[in-house]
């Protein structure tokens, strides 16, 4: 991720703070654009073209934000993109603001993987574990991984808490061979 991504979101996580604004409309103005940014090719050409004055581009997010109805403050993170030739790291300045505004929240990221697909009730207590190891709340994308064998193998920020059949057997081997 380049230096500015972070800078962008981070001042754009200060104006909604600051503005008071609701977390979830702004995420969901974010995901309305970069739907719209994904599904159209023609859009992401002219806005990230050089030779197209920044005046054009904003006139065209303009003519788009009254179909979006997005907020002033969304609208201008847009503007300030374009103005800066920035425009084409819509996607990472989003996800950057998402995650500074998770971090905020005291809300940390996690990647559960299984080797099974689980249901709610097994989903909900591995959050809570992920939660007390975290020693917070934790947001959780799950994944399978049936090379694991089974367990669950929780990814942390940086921290890997390994309960796979396959990491037991793992470390097993590393203790006998250590032996």
């Amino acid at each position: 991720m380049a230096a500015y991504v972070a800078r962008y979101a981070q001042a754009f996580l200060d104006v909604v703070t600051s503005a008071k604004l609701d977390p979830a409309a702004v995420n969901r103005q974010l995901g309305d654009f970069a739907a719209t940014w994904d599904g159209s090719a023609e859009l992401q050409t002219f806005l990230t073209n050089p030779a197209v004055a920044a005046q054009q581009k904003i006139a065209v997010l303009d003519k788009l934000n009254e179909k979006l109805g997005l907020q002033k403050e969304v609208r201008n993170l847009l503007a300030v993109l374009i103005d800066n030739d920035r425009i084409g790291a819509v996607k990472e300045v989003i996800a950057a603001y998402r995650q500074a505004l998770q971090a905020r929240m005291g809300v940390q990221q996690a990647e559960i993987v299984t080797a099974r697909e689980l249901n709610a009730a097994e989903k909900d207590a591995l959050l809570a574990g992920a939660g007390h190891l975290a020693g917070g709340k934790v947001e959780a994308s799950f994944r399978l991984d049936r090379n694991i064998l089974g367990g669950a193998v929780v990814r942390i920020g940086s921290t890997v808490y390994d309960g796979s059949v396959r990491g037991r057997l793992q470390r097993l081997r590393e203790s006998l061979v250590a032996d």
